[in-house]
């Protein structure tokens, strides 16, 4: 799978949070909870000061490595923190950048698919922030940002 390096600016997020971890059983229906509680419940519309339309899937708090707990964030990148909203900051750095490109339907398990591939590369990663961008839809295609936060 190919990435790009880029090196990216500090990034304040608000947003909701819950704990898990790969191997947990309803891993992936805490996460999909999560993501239906921000849209489903209006969460999203309550954010103030949002830098843009971009909704953040960040993965942070890593007990360890991509084996351990982590803490999963679904958010959005602010200018000043929201009073409803758990705050984090991903810090800056270098990152290596994946884009994943699918249709609407297919993108979850596209995404999916992405961080198994992801997994098993020898990638230098530093756990400390890893996150998806899921940048605008246009109609059915839609696209996908993952950034792996990596050593220096």
């Amino acid at each position: 799978m190919d990435y790009e390096l880029v090196t990216l600016a500090d990034k304040l997020v608000v947003g909701i949070t819950d704990r898990t971890n790969n191997a947990a059983p309803d891993m992936g229906e805490k996460i999909g909870q999560l993501w239906q509680r921000f849209y489903s419940d209006g969460q999203v519309d309550k954010i103030a000061h949002r830098v843009d339309h971009v909704a953040l899937g960040i993965y942070t708090e890593y007990a360890s490595d991509e084996k351990g707990d982590y803490t999963v964030m679904v958010a959005c990148q602010v200018t000043e923190p929201g009073s409803h909203f758990e705050t984090r900051v991903i810090k800056g750095g270098k990152y290596a950048k994946f884009v994943v490109k699918a249709s609407q339907d297919q993108l979850v398990s596209k995404v999916a698919d992405a961080w198994t591939a992801i997994w098993q590369m020898p990638l230098p990663r530093l756990f400390a922030a890893d996150f998806e961008a899921y940048q605008v839809a246009d109609g059915e295609q839609a696209e996908v940002h993952i950034y792996i936060s990596l050593k220096e």
